[in-house]
């Protein structure tokens, strides 16, 4: 009985190993090649090909979706993709449809798991194997998008002392609250950040009032350091506050949130590194010391 359960783990290491190796390769041409050649049709505005797919399977399988989809799941998916910056304007339809596309996928990884190992693994459990990939088929676009959304914030994140400096400096040399986003928009580093200002100062543009745009960002962001700025505002707005002041102290706020925050990233670090040395390298180690010792043992050849 040990004889076969050792069998199997040896099985299973085998085919992770195989697995892994082909994902690294397949990784590696993906960032040297595809990825380069991407980048470059991106910059030629050459992306047809791309975009012909998505339309051929993604819409195609969104329009059957949208009969079926509920409504507060379809609100969620679609604050969670204008969160993540509207993702080639994806609809909440198509991040169904690549539900739908994992799902097959991972079933078909997760029987071709079974089937690997069909000879050391009784029926139920080979079908909980099946069961667990089903499930990570299932979350995995929704695992994706939040992904994109913690993305989009880091950046956002990062760039919010910078671009609140530069509007601090803006107001206080004189100049109005549109004027300064215009400022800020024209001048502060591209981004996230910088797109969603743009935004806002289009809604100033077209009539709205600087509470409504700047809620409006608010909504359309979700992040809290962002929120806190934006009630900082409205709340200076309504009481008659010098809005320089207010800028000044919420700007000396982030950097010192700024400060404190990579702090934080530095101390968690070592222990970060700890899962992966423990889970991955110290395993890789042993199965290459012991792997031959155990193999010996197992076929008597020892």
């Amino acid at each position: 009985m040990g004889q076969d359960v050792i069998g199997s783990l040896l099985h299973l290491l085998t085919f992770l190993l195989i697995m892994g190796g082909v994902f690294f390769i397949v990784y590696g041409v993906w960032e040297l090649v595809v990825k380069r050649m991407m980048s470059e049709a991106q910059e030629l505005e050459e992306r047809s090909t791309i975009r012909a797919l998505r339309k051929i399977v993604l819409r195609r399988l969104g329009t059957l979706n949208r009969r079926f989809i509920w409504p507060s799941y379809e609100n969620h998916l679609r604050k969670r993709i204008i969160a993540a910056g509207g993702l080639g304007e994806l609809q909440p339809e198509e991040i169904l449809a690549l539900q739908e596309l994992s799902t097959v996928f991972f079933t078909i990884v997760g029987l071709m798991v079974v089937n690997f190992l069909r000879g050391d693994l009784k029926i139920d459990v080979g079908w909980w194997f099946v069961s667990v990939f089903i499930i990570l088929g299932v979350f995995y676009p929704n695992i994706w998008l939040r992904d994109q959304v913690k993305k989009r914030h880091f950046k956002i994140i990062r760039e919010l002392p910078y671009n609140m400096d530069l509007l601090t400096l803006s107001v206080e040399a004189g100049l109005d609250f549109q004027a300064a986003v215009a400022t800020v928009v024209a001048k502060g580093k591209k981004g996230p950040l910088s797109d969603e200002l743009n935004l806002m100062l289009r809604e100033l543009r077209m009539g709205k009032t600087r509470m409504e745009a700047l809620r409006n960002m608010a909504d359309r962001v979700q992040l809290p350091a962002l929120n806190q700025f934006v009630a900082a505002l409205i709340q200076a707005d309504r009481m008659g506050t010098s809005l320089g002041k207010v800028l000044r102290i919420q700007s000396t706020q982030m950097r010192v949130e700024r400060t404190q925050r990579a702090e934080k990233l530095a101390n968690e670090a070592p222990v970060k590194m700890l899962f992966p040395l423990i889970a991955c390298i110290f395993p890789t180690v042993f199965m290459v010391l012991f792997g031959p010792i155990v193999y010996q043992l197992i076929t008597g050849e020892f």
